[in-house]
């Protein structure tokens, strides 16, 4: 069955290039494989259901909802204000301050889409009326949208955590420290590109207004420690964390700052419901498109001629990068990692790398994709946001891929970076 399931991963790819949507041609590739293979068709609904059916996947539609929240109150403007308060003073303070607000703004969303689109339209604006260049002040933003999907709550580290059947819980914490040390990376990016080009300073605002600023923005700030102080003391899981949070997020939007009303309420939800629908379809799809994979045994056909032909872990996890940073020159990430994961998952299991290090490594290069031509999805939101091309945007955010790659290769040569933490809290 394996040639058969080559065959098939053929018709497959040509599907694809002929611009049939990704959920359709897993879901055709999955029939046309069982059918061949002489199993009966009610098979491949049965994994479709079985994928979504559990209880970590809930929390996927829950920050899809919560994150369109946020966005709708206009929580962004109070987390840049405050973001400015406090480094607005330093020379190049407001690309600081853009790299604050998204690592911020990254602990309620979880999204780099979201984070360019909301905090990203504030930022920029603000940069450029400040005399930076608009592709500088676009770069920054969506060098900084990045950092989203790698800390809690990460949608795509939710929708790993199912596929790969990995902790959630787990892979958030995980993720904790790399995102840190993306923020710190981009602030030393800034340092130096504001000496360089001399970039602004602006007045201190001094404890006062830090600390007005602190208390419009105190309820947004306290979404991610809710959040993640839930999770940490084990209140609640990541799953019951995306309930509470979205509760929050409606409590403060109608009742704390009274930016949104009920009557907002129906659209946020529609368009909510619109992304959740096209993440659990490929989901679904994909569930089955991988059981698929799994009963040909082409996982177990690959892993052992990989491990074969690379004998280092470490070897493994740059050939992986390498691959992965191809793909995502091509595909959006969700896709990317519902086609791979069956794949590599395996092989790094057998090389003995943890799962929630691999997870992480797994995510972090996919996202470098957003915003790298010639997919791109996040330079494209900031370059129509800025107002300047798509190819002008592509070439400058080229320096900040820089510090975020030094930042993946320290993830891949010191696993405690994405295992202190788990084991720290969970004692595994």
């Amino acid at each position: 069955m394996t040639n058969l399931m080559f065959e098939v991963a053929g018709l497959w790819i040509a599907a694809l290039l002929a611009g049939l949507p990704l959920f359709a041609t897993m879901g055709l590739a999955a029939f046309i494989f069982v059918a061949l293979a002489g199993f009966t068709d009610s098979i491949v609904p049965q994994k479709m259901a079985n994928t979504v059916n559990a209880f970590p996947i809930i929390a996927a539609p829950l920050f899809i909802l919560m994150g369109n929240i946020l966005n709708a109150a206009q929580v962004t403007n109070r987390i840049v204000t405050f973001s400015k308060s406090l480094l607005g003073w330093t020379r190049g303070g407001l690309a600081h301050a853009s790299v604050l607000a998204s690592a911020i703004f990254a602990g309620m969303c979880g999204s780099a889409v979201a984070d360019a689109a909301g905090v990203g339209s504030i930022e920029i604006k603000a940069m450029k009326d400040a005399g930076y260049r608009p592709e500088l002040a676009a770069s920054i933003s969506a060098a900084s949208a990045t950092i989203g999907p790698i800390v809690p709550p990460s949608l795509p580290l939710v929708i790993y955590g199912v596929t790969a059947d990995v902790s959630v819980g787990a892979l958030f914490l995980a993720g904790m420290i790399p995102g840190v040390l993306m923020a710190i990376s981009l602030m030393t990016m800034v340092a130096v590109i504001a000496k360089r080009h001399g970039l602004p300073a602006h007045p201190f605002l001094g404890l006062r207004g830090i600390w007005a600023a602190f208390r419009e923005a105190f309820g947004a700030l306290l979404t991610p420690v809710i959040l993640l102080g839930g999770i940490l003391s084990g209140t609640f899981t990541p799953t019951e964390g995306a309930a509470v949070a979205t509760t929050y997020a409606l409590i403060l939007g109608l009742f704390v700052y009274r930016t949104l009303t009920w009557r907002d309420l129906p659209g946020i939800i529609v368009q909510s419901a619109e992304t959740v629908g096209v993440v659990l379809a490929l989901v679904m799809t994909a569930g089955a498109l991988g059981w698929c994979l799994s009963i040909s045994r082409v996982p177990q056909t690959i892993a052992p001629a990989l491990v074969a032909a690379i004998h280092d872990p470490r070897l493994f996890l740059v050939v992986c990068v390498l691959i992965l940073l191809a793909v995502g020159c091509f595909m959006e990430v969700l896709a990317a990692m519902l086609i791979l994961i069956p794949i590599l998952t395996p092989v790094a299991a057998q090389f003995g790398i943890d799962a929630r290090q691999f997870g992480v490594i797994f995510v972090f290069t996919l996202v470098l994709g957003t915003i790298h031509p010639p997919v791109g999805v996040v330079i494209f939101i900031t370059s129509r946001i800025a107002g300047i091309s798509f190819e002008t945007m592509s070439r400058a955010v080229l320096p900040w891929l820089v510090p975020l790659l030094v930042v993946l290769g320290l993830i891949v040569a010191f696993p405690p970076l994405t295992t202190f933490m788990p084991k720290l809290v969970l004692g595994r």
